[in-house]
């Protein structure tokens, strides 16, 4: 048990190398023949995931007790409020965008528009649209040393995402129970050799760049609030992490991301003003 979130281990497995993925595990669409500077910026992650996992403060374990993170409790404790912002975007539902509509890398490891998202902010670079719909949720999420993403993830009936990695192990990742359906043995995540089962109002924390898969088999949607925090890390690792999360925006995903997002939340709001000025 992970401060509320149920784990129930597989059997075991040999231990898991530094978090160097293949593109294509990683949800990364692959390049049949990458460019000399693509190759070159590969090795460099390489070599930095190699650096974080020998130099990680709190170990590489896939799912993190929440204890070592004393922040997670206030992050919980803004539950209720997060909720109610939360359902009055659930309003909207049918209009939210799927993933893979704003990563396009996703389609490798989703296709259908069962997985939704609503982004508050993606490495760094905060939707201010989406941020006043939901101002308690960004109020708490701001208690997270080294914010990097925070979005709610929208699982709808019958979603199962397939076994990926995560492209690179510099940050760490928090689900918040948000809307759980029940019965709990038909929905939950895998880390590594870990079952976890989200519960309403309690964190989980763990390492995406271990293989994981996701499953919602219930006839009722669930949602986390989805984080992406820097992994705390010792020098030299520190360093060369802040630099590559912080190069990652410039990178031709993440930009075509932002640009994605961008273009459905003018059109997103357009509508709610449209609806406003009829009525």
């Amino acid at each position: 048990m992970t401060d509320g979130i149920a784990n129930t281990p597989l059997p075991e497995k040999a231990a898991s190398a530094p978090a160097t993925q293949d593109f294509a595990t990683a949800g990364i669409a692959p390049m049949d023949r990458p460019s000399a500077i693509t190759r070159f910026f590969m090795g460099i992650v390489a070599w930095a995931e190699g650096l974080n996992f020998k130099y990680a403060k709190l170990g590489n374990p896939p799912v993190y007790d929440n204890a070592v993170f004393p922040w997670a409790k206030e992050v919980e404790k803004a539950w209720p409020q997060i909720r109610a912002e939360l359902d009055r975007v659930l309003v909207r539902q049918s209009e939210l965008p799927s993933f893979q509509e704003i990563s396009t890398d996703v389609q490798t490891i989703s296709k259908d528009n069962r997985w939704k998202t609503f982004f508050l902010v993606g490495f760094g670079v905060k939707s201010e649209q989406n941020i006043q719909a939901c101002p308690e949720t960004w109020k708490a999420v701001q208690r997270i040393p080294g914010l990097k993403t925070a979005m709610f993830s929208i699982f709808e009936p019958g979603k199962h995402l397939p076994p990926h990695r995560g492209p690179y192990n510099g940050v760490l990742r928090l689900h918040l129970g948000m809307i759980v359906p029940e019965p709990a043995d038909k929905i939950a995540i895998r880390v590594k050799d870990q079952i976890c089962h989200w519960q309403e109002g309690k964190a989980l924390i763990f390492d995406d760049a271990y293989e994981h898969e996701a499953w919602n088999h219930t006839d009722k949607t669930r949602v986390v609030l989805f984080i992406d925090f820097v992994k705390p890390l010792k020098f030299p690792a520190r360093v060369i992490n802040w630099i590559l999360l912080n190069l990652a925006i410039f990178t031709p995903f993440i930009r075509e991301g932002l640009d994605n997002h961008k273009e459905w939340e003018k059109k997103f709001y357009a509508q709610a003003e449209a609806l406003r000025n009829r009525g």
